[in-house]
């Protein structure tokens, strides 16, 4: 060990040792990926990245090692363990893993390194970031276009920068489809907690649905499975974020606001090329999610309208403001 552990992490440390010393010796040299909170199976953004793993394990037909961190003290720890066992490349999924990988990725600079949803400026590292404005301003573009009441609703994870990005690339298409649409925005919490909380999310959605909202858009992780059973219990519509959640509630979910978490672990896992990666529209990166399950909820006038602007997007015609680096969209 680097260097001597905070009392209060050892236990959660020595749990990701023993996890990482179980992998079996035959996955040595394989990709491995770091979940953060909320887990694999969160049926949002670590489920897309779970996805792009078992995608390339399909493809490769080799292993790759995973954990998922159960608190904050795991993460640097998971990932240094995965680098001592020789794991390359090392994936972090989230910006949270960011200053983790940095630490990790001075201390083994020959082995590759990929976060996703973070900047990590190292030779070793390749960070994978997204214009989650440009996805999010199609699904505002179709909340507003879907309702009745002309209000529509968000409700957002933990208090950050990125979700506020979300949040304002939403109310920008929102207002484009319709310049006189009320948006109406609540976040979840200011800790990591706020990804899993299923409650505090359906409250959220229910409060807005008192105020007249009729769509509203959830970004959020595993917290928007309350929002979404919300909706449904008062018939109102959804929209959910990262993963392809149309099947969640068919008949309630508008749309998705898909975020290639999944594709960018696959290259990654195929190959790291260091230094930022950006996934825009233009790059496949993000879209909105149109399949069996909300084909009746999107008129071919709608479709039209969301498909012109996306064009009008990735030809340079639209420009959407990005909340972290525009100065956009005051809260």
């Amino acid at each position: 060990m680097k260097r001597l552990l905070p009392a209060a992490a050892t236990l959660a440390s020595a749990a990701v040792t023993a996890a990482a010393l179980a992998v079996p010796t035959a996955a040595l040299a394989q990709p491995a990926v770091v979940y953060d909170m909320g887990g694999k199976f969160d049926k949002s953004f670590n489920e897309a990245a779970f996805n792009g793993a078992e995608r390339w394990k399909a493809q490769t037909g080799k292993p790759y090692l995973d954990f998922e961190i159960a608190n904050e003290a795991q993460r640097e720890q998971a990932l240094r363990r995965m680098a001592q066992r020789g794991a390359n490349p090392v994936i972090g999924i989230g910006f949270s893993q960011g200053s983790s990988i940095e630490r990790v990725a001075k201390e083994f600079p020959k082995t590759q390194f990929a976060i996703i949803d973070a900047v990590v400026k190292l030779p070793n590292v390749e960070s994978v970031v997204f214009k989650e404005h440009e996805g999010s301003f199609l699904v505002g573009m179709m909340a507003a276009l879907a309702s009745k009441s002309g209000k529509v609703g968000f409700v957002g994870g933990m208090d950050i920068p990125l979700i506020r990005r979300f949040q304002c690339g939403y109310e920008q298409g929102a207002k484009y489809a319709n310049p006189k649409v009320e948006v109406s925005g609540a976040m979840t919490g200011t800790t990591p907690s706020a990804w899993n909380d299923p409650t505090r999310g359906a409250e959220l959605a229910k409060a807005q649905f008192a105020r007249g909202v009729d769509v509203v858009f959830a970004a959020a992780g595993g917290t928007g499975v309350g929002v979404y059973q919300a909706a449904k219990d008062a018939g109102r519509l959804a929209i959910g974020v990262d993963s392809n959640q149309n099947h969640l509630q068919p008949g309630t979910m508008l749309t998705s606001m898909v975020k290639r978490v999944d594709v960018a672990v696959f290259n990654a896992a195929t190959k790291v090329n260091p230094g930022v990666t950006v996934l825009g529209l233009k790059e496949g990166g993000v879209d909105y999610a149109l399949d069996q399950h909300n084909a009746k909820l999107v008129t071919d006038d709608m479709r039209r309208k969301v498909d012109a602007a996306k064009a009008d997007i990735i030809a340079g015609r639209i420009k959407v403001a990005d909340y972290m680096a525009d100065n956009a969209c005051k809260y």
